[in-house]
C-alpha cells in the first residue's frame, strides 16, 4: 500500500441552504487514480474544490506529508490573452519557481504535450484540445502531488479526447494522484484504477474499477450505470 497523500473525514459543504457534499469520507494514496461519477449536480465538481481546499466546509481535510502539491484544471481552461509561453511561464512565477528555470520548464511541458512549434502564439487563439492540451502543460510543469481534473475531455472532439487522455495517462504513470469527473464511463473504464459514485451529495459507491462495472451496485449506481453506458 502506497502512503496516504490527503483524507477527508466527515467532510460536508454548504451553499446557502443547499448542501453539496454530505459527510464524505475519503482516502487518497499516492499514485492513485480515481474517477468520480455521478449525474448533473451530484457533487463531483464540489468534492474536486474540497480536495483542492477551495470551498469552506465542516469536517476535516488532511493533508498528509510535506506539503503535497494540488493543482486542478477546469473544464474549460482559464488561459489569459498572452502567448502560449507566457502562461506557462506566469504559473510557473506565481508557483515561485526561480526565473533562471522558468524557461527550460515551460519549454519541455510544451514539448511534452506536442505545443512546442505552438509557443508564441496567443493562448486563446488554440483550439478546444489545443488549449486543454496547455492547461495540462501547465500543470505538468508545476510539478504536482496531486492532479484534479474536471471534465477534462467535455466538447472535445474524438482525436483531441485520445490526445487529452493520452496526455493524463503520461502524468499519471509519472506517480502524480490523478482524480477527475467525467460522465464518459468508457474514460473512467481506460483512465481509473477506482471509481468512486456520487449521488445527491453522497459517496454511493467506492470501488475498484473492475468491481465497479463488473459487481453487484445499490439500484441508483446501478440505474446510472445502465443509463450511461451504450
Amino acid at each position: 500500500m502506497t502512503p496516504p497523500l490527503l483524507t477527508l473525514a466527515g467532510a460536508s459543504v454548504h451553499f446557502g441552504a443547499v448542501t453539496a457534499l454530505r459527510e464524505v469520507d475519503l482516502e487518497l494514496r499516492r499514485g492513485e487514480r480515481l474517477a468520480l461519477v455521478g449525474a448533473n449536480g451530484s457533487g463531483k465538481t464540489t468534492l474536486l474544490r474540497l480536495l483542492h481546499g477551495f470551498v469552506p466546509h465542516e469536517g476535516r481535510r488532511t493533508l498528509h506529508g510535506a506539503a503535497p502539491a494540488v493543482v486542478m484544471v477546469f473544464q474549460r481552461p482559464f488561459l489569459l490573452r498572452l502567448t502560449v509561453r507566457a502562461n506557462l511561464r506566469l504559473a510557473l512565477r506565481l508557483r515561485g519557481v526561480r526565473r533562471a528555470e522558468r524557461g527550460a520548464r515551460a519549454e519541455e511541458a510544451l514539448a511534452r504535450v506536442g505545443l512546442a512549434d505552438l509557443a508564441a502564439r496567443p493562448a486563446t487563439t488554440l483550439s478546444g484540445g489545443q488549449q486543454q492540451r496547455l492547461a495540462l502543460a501547465r500543470a505538468w510543469a508545476l510539478a504536482p502531488d496531486l492532479l484534479l481534473l474536471d471534465e477534462p475531455t467535455a466538447s472535445l472532439d474524438p482525436g483531441a479526447k485520445r490526445e487529452v487522455e493520452g496526455l493524463i495517462e503520461r502524468i499519471a504513470g509519472d506517480g502524480v494522484t490523478v482524480v477527475m469527473s467525467t460522465h464518459n464511463l468508457g474514460q473512467a473504464k481506460r483512465l481509473a484504477r477506482r471509481v468512486i459514485y456520487l449521488d445527491a451529495g453522497r459517496v454511493q459507491v467506492d470501488l475498484p474499477v473492475e468491481r465497479f462495472f463488473n459487481d453487484p451496485l445499490p439500484a441508483a449506481a446501478a440505474h446510472f450505470l445502465k443509463g450511461e453506458l451504450p
